[in-house]
């Protein structure tokens, strides 16, 4: 068994992540910490838990934690670290990497280059000497590194959302890099448990609003990881909205269609032109990339996807459409924010990371209604 402690358990990430290695087959949740909740059992803090967990949150204040983490990681295989951005670089250390894995679910050790970071976020990095080491955890990308690490950067929920829906037209050049504007909503688990004004449900319901635009911090990350797909550093367009429902993301991308015959034409012209790839192109593209994941589901035909059918599930629903008249394509992804966006991706990773099948403890249908 598996043996794990999820720092954070008592947010909307770190709960899943509790629940789901509590069905784990081969995993085991030996403590759970929670600064808010610290002495209270886990099951009083989620009602869902009742009957199924015993066990009661320690506390994980970041001085606490400093203190006792070499101490923790002891009983443990792995941690994972499900806590706002600058707690995991102040915690992460060589000596207890030396001790253990660990699967960071902030964006800490997301960017290869630190300054990106402390830009975007306005934090000083706390290890910075740990970044070269760290794998970005794209559980279809990233496989044969993820196999090989010790220090797992979980992709944001935005990223794995936008990155996967697009990835195999970037890195097969179908499309102009440079054309791709990506729009997404997200439910409001998104945004956390903590207590936020704009979270409450008067301002939430009956409402859908654009936020960080312009300026959101998963920006760069998409950015990077698109940039090393199509071999150059790119520049995008993301806005993210809010909408009133719990979990989900649908993520929409556009993008010129480079031309079938190599002439160089992209978007209107080459659609005049009538150069445009075909969609059996554009669809075996993505056979070849995702024809074989458990977890990527390519949608047939006319279905498009919606986030009421990944909710509840490690999946992402995607699908495209091109538009003969602009020359554009029209990507579209669907996953839930707090299994394949979060929580599911990371326990992914810790089965790759521990040569388990990926689908170990994961095997959720999506649940509907």
């Amino acid at each position: 068994m598996i043996r794990a402690g999820v720092v954070g358990a008592t947010g909307y990430a770190g709960a899943e992540i509790a629940a789901l290695l509590m069905g784990h087959p081969q995993a085991e949740l030996v403590w759970a910490g929670s600064r808010s909740f610290a002495g209270h059992p886990l099951s009083e803090v989620y009602g869902n838990l009742r009957g199924i967990s015993g066990l009661v949150c320690i506390d994980d204040d970041t001085e606490t934690l400093r203190r006792d983490i070499l101490r923790l990681a002891e009983d443990v295989d792995v941690i994972f670290t499900a806590t706002p951005q600058g707690a995991s670089s102040s915690l992460v250390t060589e000596e207890l990497l030396e001790k253990v894995k660990v699967i960071d679910l902030s964006a800490d050790f997301r960017f290869a280059d630190t300054g990106v970071y402390e830009q975007w976020y306005g934090i000083r990095h706390g290890a910075p000497t740990l970044v070269k080491q760290a794998v970005y955890g794209l559980s279809e990308l990233m496989r044969e590194e993820i196999r090989h690490t010790r220090l797992l950067a979980n992709p944001g929920c935005f990223t794995t959302c936008a990155i996967l829906t697009v990835y195999p037209l970037i890195k097969e050049g179908l499309v102009d890099p440079n054309t791709l504007i990506i729009d997404a909503l997200s439910g409001v688990s998104g945004a956390g448990r903590g207590a936020k004004i704009a979270s409450l449900f008067c301002e939430v319901n009956e409402n859908v609003k654009a936020y960080g635009v312009t300026s959101h911090r998963h920006t760069p990350e998409i950015e990077e990881q698109l940039g090393k797909a199509a071999g150059r550093a790119l520049t995008l367009q993301f806005t993210p909205h809010l909408v009133p429902m719990n979990r989900g993301i649908l993520v929409t991308g556009y993008a010129e269609l480079a031309a079938a015959d190599g002439s160089g034409l992209c978007g209107a012209a080459a659609a005049r032109a009538g150069v445009l790839p075909q969609e059996e192109t554009l669809r075996a593209v993505y056979e070849k990339y995702y024809g074989g994941e458990h977890f990527i589901r390519l949608l047939p035909g006319d279905d498009l996807p919606e986030t009421r059918f990944v909710e509840g599930s490690n999946d992402v629903d995607i699908n495209f459409r091109i538009d003969s008249r602009t020359g554009r394509v029209v990507m579209l992804g669907a996953l839930d924010n707090l299994v394949k966006g979060a929580a599911g991706q990371a326990v992914q990773n810790m089965n790759i990371m521990f040569g388990l099948p990926e689908s170990s403890g994961l095997e959720l249908v999506p649940r509907f209604p």
